[in-house]
């Protein structure tokens, strides 16, 4: 009769350890996507001060504005998934790197103290939204791995816990931008 007891005593402390480890696992996603938000939102934030300080020297430069300010409306009307914020804010990548090539053609503008600590800042906003990535898709490592293990498994679908999926960006987004002067 003890030994039955004490089976299904360690059964139960098992499956609340399994439970625990799951909600600890899957709030840590959570949690490491409100830092990879926290950054996008900061770099998006950024932008309209970089456009009006680039705008006064490179006027006729419209086409590569309007790029700039349509990725940045794209990002902020995108939804709070991580699949629906990747393709928006690669396109604020590449935009940025468009308008960061501009300077090369205005020597002034490579000089205006305003323009280099926007870029500056923006540089390293993205080399934080590049760590707050890579941090959620570590976490997001840890739960997949933790639902699908055995006997996890059971618990997981027992209670719904599903896969997450990865924060993605292009090869070409990976990097921060860099002008050389």
């Amino acid at each position: 009769m003890y030994y039955v007891i004490g089976a299904l005593a360690l059964i139960v402390l098992v499956f609340i350890f399994i439970y625990n480890s799951l909600v600890s696992r899957r709030n840590g996603v959570d949690n490491a996507w409100s830092q990879v938000d926290v950054q996008l939102k900061r770099r998006l934030d950024l932008i309209p001060n970089l456009v009006e300080t680039v705008k006064g020297y490179a006027v006729q430069e419209k086409s590569t504005f309007e790029a700039v300010i349509a990725a940045r409306q794209s990002a902020m009307s995108a939804g709070p998934s991580p699949a629906e914020q990747s393709a928006p804010n690669n396109q604020i990548s590449g935009a940025l790197r468009q308008l960061f090539a501009l300077s090369e053609a205005y020597p002034d503008l490579k000089s205006n103290q305003n323009f280099l600590a926007l870029q500056e800042e923006l540089s390293a906003t993205e080399g934080r939204v590049a760590y707050a990535r890579q941090f959620y898709n570590d976490e997001v490592l840890r739960l997949n791995e933790g639902i699908q293990k055995f006997p996890a498994i059971f618990i997981a679908r027992m209670f719904g816990f599903a896969a997450r999926e990865y924060f993605e960006a292009e090869p070409e987004a990976q990097t921060p931008p860099k002008v050389q002067f």
